[in-house]
């Protein structure tokens, strides 16, 4: 048995999940040549939400902190989340983007990119995946890992065969909701393995308070490598403490050969960050609680956060438990779709809709239409034909690539964007948030000029792509 392989998520993931992905380039700094030195198999630091908190909340070039996190931790194999054809956005994009955004991502620093599709809809990856290897990058591809009666291991074993033979470096079971139990940690990496000849990582969170014990399991069962978060942004509903997994291990088979002095560093850095957090109200002590009601309700947490809310401002906050049993219901309608984002929002709303209505149905949202549509991809289930003509009425089903639809868009955006082009990688910003991006890149070019910069003849130069 090879040792046990750590990706360490302090400086994307856990952020995320604690405190909204504000943890600033400034406040990363710091601490990255002695991360640099601990010798984790790869740094999870950008991709996911990072992108559109760097430009929406913290002013922030999310490519200049790519080069940097490179420049200082050049023994570390950078990793990003990538959600297939929606990049890093919210809708899909043409495969001419996406194809460009993988190349500059890894021409930029990254080393693995983990892809993932909220449907596990393959064809939603493959363009993806070719890209990756193309450009002698390590295509790891996610199963979105859900409960639900069409989830067997035989659906898993069968999706993973599916993705190896896309063209996959290794997999992911991507446990976003922390649904997974300890002995179905054991039995499913055991049946992933046993059809599948490329490495396999074990992604779950802390929320349900059972990520440690997933872990030993999915280790003795065989599993390749884990996500892990330097304890003071653990647990709750981030991660399973880096320190406590290293030492579970220690002096065993699996050791991670990670030191826990040199760790022990780390750690007292992030203390000081998460105490800063704590007293600026970045951080809300209660993120850190175990929270049991994803294994009730089999909901996400924050899927369940959501519907609470809706239904308070609706003023029927005493319909939970109504929603709570709508929900599987309007899932299995919908075709069965795992509940990540974009589909746990898309899913709750039209529960929500169903239940305070008084009629199943009587009002659909877009977003559901959208789905039953076909416009997310292909569902785990077929939908029933009958329903959805009952939701598209006249409209045609997409049954194809959602992105087969799509005319190639890079020329299009580039010429959108040219005024405020200082660099290749500004079409990819811009395509993504186009809404947002305009006035980032303003701040960018004040900042870079003075103040009354975009007055200058310096400032209004166009930038060719």
């Amino acid at each position: 048995m090879a040792k046990l392989k750590i990706t360490e998520t302090v400086l994307r993931d856990a952020h995320q999940s604690l405190l909204a992905t504000r943890m600033s380039m400034d406040e990363m700094r710091p601490i990255l040549s002695t991360m640099d030195k601990i010798g984790f198999y790869s740094a999870e630091c950008w991709g996911g939400a990072t992108f559109d908190s760097c430009i929406r909340f913290l002013n922030e070039d999310p490519w200049e902190r790519l080069r940097i996190l490179r420049k200082e931790m050049p023994n570390t194999k950078l990793q990003m989340l990538f959600r297939g054809q929606n990049m890093l956005g919210y809708r899909h994009y043409a495969d001419d983007l996406v194809e460009y955004f993988v190349q500059k991502s890894i021409a930029n620093g990254i080393d693995i990119i983990r892809i993932f599709d909220a449907l596990n809809d393959i064809r939603n990856l493959q363009t993806a995946i070719k890209a990756a290897n193309k450009e002698k990058g390590h295509a790891q591809v996610a199963i979105s890992y859900t409960l639900g009666e069409v989830f067997t291991h035989e659906y898993y074993m069968d999706y993973a065969k599916r993705i190896q033979e896309a063209g996959a470096d290794s997999i992911c079971i991507k446990d976003m909701a922390a649904l997974l139990t300890p002995y179905e940690a054991e039995s499913l990496v055991r049946d992933i393995k046993s059809v599948v000849d490329i490495p396999v990582q074990l992604h779950t969170h802390y929320t349900s308070g059972l990520a440690c014990m997933c872990i030993m399991k999915a280790v003795e069962a065989g599993v390749d490598a884990v996500d892990t978060a330097m304890s003071p942004l653990a647990l709750g509903t981030s991660h399973a403490p880096t320190e406590s997994i290293v030492a579970t291990f220690q002096g065993t088979e699996y050791d991670t050969g990670l030191d826990l002095v040199k760790l022990n560093e780390v750690r007292d850095y992030f203390m000081g960050l998460r105490k800063k957090y704590i007293d600026n109200g970045l951080l809300d002590p209660s993120m850190l609680a175990t929270n049991t009601n994803a294994l009730l309700y089999q909901v996400p947490g924050g899927m369940l956060s959501n519907l609470l809310s809706q239904l308070k401002q609706a003023g029927k906050a005493d319909q939970l438990e109504d929603v709570l049993k709508e929900v599987p219901k309007v899932r299995k309608d919908s075709g069965f779709p795992p509940l990540v984002t974009p589909t746990s929002q898309i899913v709750g709303t039209q529960a929500v809709f169903n239940v305070i209505m008084g009629e199943r149905y009587k009002t659909v949202t877009k977003e559901f239409k959208g789905l039953v549509k076909g416009e997310y991809g292909k569902t785990p289930v077929d939908i029933d034909p009958e329903f959805r003509k009952k939701i598209l009425g006249s409209e045609e089903p997409i049954d194809c690539r959602p992105a087969d639809l799509l005319q190639p868009e890079f020329e299009t955006m580039k010429k959108e964007c040219a005024e405020w082009t200082e660099q290749e990688e500004d079409v990819l910003t811009y395509a993504m948030f186009p809404k947002v991006a305009p006035n980032f890149f303003k701040k960018r070019r004040d900042k870079k000029y003075g103040v009354d910069g975009e007055h200058s003849d310096a400032a209004n130069k166009v930038h060719p792509v």
